[in-house]
């Protein structure tokens, strides 16, 4: 019987060990994830992941799992959001890399000392998640689906923990819709991209496989139709710098 494979970037990799190679990639960039999205988006993630706290909206006290969060990033904008509406949402950060916790957390006590914080920094894998059925109202990643191992088992998990009503909202880079552009941006990714990671971390390798899964993450309709698959209704996408990157959301009804 032939071994099950799946794709690190442009590679074919057995399937158990497609989990530590991406391990691997954000143990090294962890100290740097912030300018590692710079790089991969000229800046512009900043403005993206506003849109997606607005098109969230969190409540005080909505009970949220942020998955592959592990700088806090989008956990403290859910935080601070629902805090000007009156209280914190209650935020769980949960990420299978704990180099990224750490970073996260180390943040965390370095800056917002007098600021709501994350509920919890847990590890865990998003295909198998540790929480219990229909416990969360909302559930976000922002640019890490595109690093799971299997896509559909993350997203049967999303809708496992998630109560009735409760909300589904995904950040990632996508497939340009601009004629030209597309061409553009794919000469800037694997001319600049790696060439940049190396020298500013020495790292080639880690951001060549960035670039990569970008490459290999279904398209924003394909992505839609996983989410449907999966059981969510009302899904509906909204691409960001012209499909650069991509926002999904659907409900659990």
């Amino acid at each position: 019987m032939s071994e099950k494979t799946t794709h690190f970037g442009y590679k074919q990799v057995r399937d158990e060990d497609k989990v530590g190679l991406v391990r691997g990639v954000f143990d090294r960039v962890a100290d740097n994830y912030d300018l590692m999205n710079d790089v991969m988006s000229g800046g512009v993630h900043r403005l993206w992941k506003g849109a997606m706290i607005a098109w969230l909206s969190p409540r005080p006290g909505t009970r949220i799992l942020d998955v592959a969060g592990g700088t806090g990033d989008i956990a403290f904008r859910m935080l601070d959001s629902s805090a000007q509406k009156g209280a914190p949402a209650d935020v769980i950060v949960a990420d299978i890399n704990h180099e990224m916790l750490k970073v996260g957390a180390a943040r965390c006590d370095a800056t917002r000392a007098d600021l709501p914080h994350p509920q919890g920094w847990v590890t865990a894998d998003a295909e198998n998640l540790p929480f219990d059925d229909n416990s969360m109202d909302a559930y976000t990643i922002s640019f890490g689906i595109r690093n799971v191992t299997h896509t559909d088992k993350a997203l049967s998990e999303a809708f496992r923990v998630l109560k009735r009503g409760g909300r589904f909202l995904c950040l990632e880079f996508s497939e340009v819709q601009i004629p030209l552009v597309d061409k553009i941006y794919d000469e800037f990714s694997f001319r600049a991209i790696p060439r940049f990671g190396e020298l500013v971390s020495g790292d080639r390798e880690s951001y060549q496989y960035l670039v990569e899964s970008i490459r290999r993450f279904p398209n924003q309709k394909a992505f839609a139709d996983m989410i449907s698959t999966a059981g969510f209704s009302r899904v509906k996408v909204r691409n960001m710098s012209g499909g650069v990157a991509a926002m999904h959301s659907g409900w659990k009804i």
